[in-house]
């Protein structure tokens, strides 16, 4: 999933199309137009990781599309049985029933490496001079860590607010971020890391991506999170089988990432997660 932890508006539109099922399906619900994540030519590495788990399982893997907005989005996909998994939710969701965490990143800063800054904490003067690009889902208290770790700091003004949903008619709308750091639009920015490594390696304007310190700011504020798959609540033996096969695919989900550029911490640390979506 995208971004950072937060409630949503509602569903902005229904279930794209139904699927017929068959006991050796694995129906998936997913973006069809949010990468790196997924989208409907499945290139996402969320897709990719599905595929293997598919296999894995011998289950055939079907998708049923839907725009990821608003908190109702697992209650309107996986837990009105439209599908059996999620791939993409924090660890230790309240939702959903999680898997163990199949990747650890974090929100990085972002800038071009013409203007040779060197900023690794958010406690860095220098970005008080600085136009500072973030994701905000609105305008109260529900925007995501770096909009509410600035504007604890009384950085408001340096911020430029770009919605975690974009435009709907463009490709992967959340990307519009990176694309105003690339613009010469912001300074710099603080992406959810797995977004940002992967623009970043695609961008024909050499970009610097640098995890976030501190990785946990006051109040408690985490830039750090665990990602796992969920499913319905009591979905035991699915479960169960998905973590089984997550240990068998381990290295090569890591390959996966890696080639997406996705910035990843150890899977031993503790996961931080206040069970809210991405």
């Amino acid at each position: 999933m995208c971004l950072g932890f937060d409630p949503r508006p509602a569903v902005a539109a229904a279930v794209l199309f139904a699927v017929s099922v068959t006991a050796a399906d694995l129906r998936v619900c997913a973006d069809p137009n949010n990468l790196p994540f997924s989208n409907r030519q499945q290139e996402g590495f969320d897709n990719k990781i599905a595929a293997m788990i598919g296999r894995d399982l011998n289950r055939t893997v079907k998708y049923v599309w839907a725009p990821e907005r608003g908190e109702s989005f697992v209650e309107k996909t996986l837990l009105a049985g439209q599908c059996d998994l999620l791939m993409g939710m924090p660890a230790l969701d309240r939702e959903a029933s999680t898997t163990q965490p199949y990747y650890t990143s974090t929100y990085v800063f972002l800038w071009r490496r013409d203007r040779h800054l060197n900023i690794h904490s958010l406690n860095d003067p220098v970005l008080r001079r600085l136009r500072i690009g973030v994701h905000v889902v609105s305008d109260d208290a529900s925007n995501l860590p770096p909009a509410q770790a600035l504007a604890n700091r009384g950085m408001i003004k340096n911020m430029a607010a770009y919605s975690i949903y974009g435009d709907l008619s463009k490709p992967n709308p959340p990307a519009a971020l990176i694309e105003a750091v690339t613009r010469g639009q912001v300074d710099i920015a603080i992406a959810w890391g797995p977004l940002a490594g992967y623009f970043a390696k695609r961008s024909a304007m050499p970009l610097e991506v640098v995890p976030v310190s501190p990785q946990v700011d006051r109040p408690y504020l985490p830039f750090t999170f665990s990602i796992s798959m969920g499913v319905r609540p009591g979905d035991k033996d699915l479960l169960a089988a998905l973590n089984r096969a997550l240990d068998r695919q381990r290295p090569e989900i890591d390959r996966t990432l890696q080639e997406y550029g996705v910035p990843m911490l150890s899977l031993s640390k503790t996961p931080l997660a206040d069970g809210k979506r991405k």
